[in-house]
């Protein structure tokens, strides 16, 4: 029997794929509509009243336009520029799809951002014959699915970004600063390492033209890879760069021999934290995207069946198998679907929406009583499937304090759970987006104090402030009112047909829009708002609306009753 080697073993290396796909959105398209491939295309993002290019087509590139131009000035470049909107929905769920994917490459897969992944090679190049054949894998297949891709390998995650994203030459060949890195003259860059040279440390590293750079770092070959990249790799703000440029730091080699407290003091700790992230000396762990929750059961009948009660007795076979899925995850059904097969094939589905989680097979079951009733079995129905697709997490309620705080906590919560119980059934029938609940809002505009929510997503409103001043019963529209246009409150007026005299006003409270916005209601100008009452009883709410875009007068907008 042999002696065990007396020598430590060797640490596992580990190395990082950064896997950036710059083009997602613009190719997300081409594949949905490939007939957009011969023109070029923008997708389009709106932030506030600015619109900007988002994501590039090759063939949108090549006509001079960038990521982040404003659209009016890529129109004028590119007067036949097709542009769609962004839809980040459909992105991150394209995003997640090549999560999935990656996962044929190693289990450790982590999204970064709206359209990067990280992914933990450690131990599973050798499965595809290395490294550089394991890239050429990935170039390969995001070739098939129409993508394109910029990769990078390196010991850190840090390093890896750096390398995808600006190394190999097709990276960004120009610094914050808009100087092209390439053309800065030999002596200035020569310079740049020696006048920040400090005796006794390290000699500055000559710089190298992105091209000669490699995507593929070797192991412990970070600092030699990173070094000829520019600032902009370490993942710091713009300014940051930019301040660097100034002082003639442009690559990350040149930040090798600089003292890391000038460092840190003159532009902060996030520069110095992502140099140690890129070169390894602060962790930064890859945290993978956990596998989607899945609730599902479902029953297979020997006979094909088509009797209302018979499709009851099945499902209620699932719905304590499938309650008892969603306690034992602590998870609560907010949305239930029910698949049923016909023998001669085709799926009839039903779908239930509730108010509030719920995991109990006796508040579920109801539900779908209400829904088959328009059930077409066809010939028979031989596949019953029972999936929650919405799902909330939902926590037991412990009551402490005494048997009459428990008793009251188990009475106001009878109370909401008929509530939302009743929503749930009315909403069965209608549809849930039809059942809405007013919550209060923080507007002196009348009719803007309340904002309209769908009951099924929110909680009762407590807690309403009280108005300062009296507020009709009944609100509506600005209706006209024949009266004399002079701000004085009119002694006689005609409103919907009738003529009315005026017995007591009180008034006038003047209320102003928001000049911070363009409310085409408001357009009339200031409003000096009368509690007017009728010799006939009516209580109005009148107003004056003074003039502005749009001619003024008087107007009716509410009743007291």
């Amino acid at each position: 029997m042999s002696a065990p080697d007396p020598r430590p073993a060797r640490p596992v290396t580990r190395r990082i794929l950064s896997l950036w796909f710059p083009r997602l959105a613009a190719e997300r398209l081409l594949r949905a509509e490939p007939a957009l491939a011969e023109v070029p295309l923008a997708v389009v993002t709106e932030t506030g009243n600015l619109r900007q290019l988002a994501s590039l087509t090759a063939a949108a590139s090549a006509r001079g336009l960038s990521r982040g131009q404003a659209l009016t000035e890529a129109i004028t470049l590119c007067p036949d520029l097709v542009t769609r909107p962004a839809d980040p929905d459909r992105e991150a769920q394209t995003l997640s799809a090549l999560r999935r994917w990656a996962g044929k490459f190693s289990p450790w897969v982590a999204e970064e951002g709206p359209e990067a992944l990280l992914i933990d090679l450690t131990g599973c190049a050798h499965l595809f014959g290395g490294e550089a054949a394991l890239f050429a894998q990935v170039q390969q297949d995001c070739a098939d699915l129409g993508l394109t891709v910029r990769a990078g390998i390196a010991d850190t995650a840090g390093a890896a970004w750096a390398l995808a994203r600006y190394a190999g030459g097709g990276g960004i060949a120009r610094g914050p600063t808009g100087d092209a890195i390439d053309q800065e003259a030999r002596a200035t860059r020569s310079r740049a390492g020696k006048r920040h040279w400090v005796k006794g440390g390290p000699a500055p590293e000559p710089a190298a033209a992105p091209g000669a750079v490699a995507r593929i770092a070797p192991p412990g070959g970070v600092r030699q890879s990173l070094a000829p990249l520019p600032i902009a790799a370490l993942r710091v703000t713009p300014d940051t760069a930019a301040g660097l440029a100034r002082l003639g730091l442009r690559r990350i080699g040149d930040l090798w021999g600089m003292p890391r407290a000038g460092l840190a003091r003159r532009f902060g700790q996030d520069l110095v934290r992502r140099l140690d992230q890129a070169l390894g000396v602060e962790p930064e762990p890859i945290s993978p995207a956990g596998a989607p929750l899945h609730f599902a059961v479902r029953l297979s009948l020997p006979e094909p069946i088509g009797l209302q009660d018979d499709i009851l007795a099945g499902l209620d076979r699932l719905l304590p198998v499938l309650c008892d899925k969603l306690r034992a995850r602590g998870r609560g059904a907010r949305r239930l679907r029910l698949e049923l097969t016909r023998a001669e094939g085709g799926t009839e589905r039903i779908e239930i929406g509730l108010a509030r989680p719920a995991d109990r097979p006796d508040s579920l079951r109801p539900l779908f009583e209400l829904k088959l009733g328009g059930l077409d079995a066809g010939f028979g129905i031989d596949t019953l499937r029972l999936v929650a697709p919405l799902t909330e997490p939902l926590h037991a309620t412990e009551h402490k304090g005494g048997w009459a705080v428990a008793a009251e906590a188990r009475a106001d919560r009878s109370a909401a759970q008929a509530l939302d119980d009743l929503v749930a059934r009315i909403g069965t029938r209608t549809g849930l987006e039809r059942i809405t609940r007013e919550h209060p809002a923080d507007s002196h505009i009348p009719e803007k104090t309340s904002a309209t929510q769908a009951a099924a997503w929110t909680a009762p409103a407590t807690g309403w402030p009280a108005p300062t001043r009296p507020r009709p019963l009944t609100l509506f529209r600005p209706e006209p009112v024949g009266a004399p246009d002079m701000p004085d409150v009119p002694a006689r007026f005609r409103w919907r047909g009738r003529d009315f005299e005026t017995r007591a006003a009180q008034g006038p409270e003047r209320l102003a829009p928001e000049w911070w916005l363009d409310d085409p209601n408001w357009r009339s100008g200031v409003r000096d708002y009368w509690r007017v009452v009728t010799t006939g009883g009516q209580r109005l709410w009148l107003f004056y609306a003074h003039g502005g875009a749009v001619s003024g007068g008087w107007f009716a907008q509410g009743d007291f009753g």
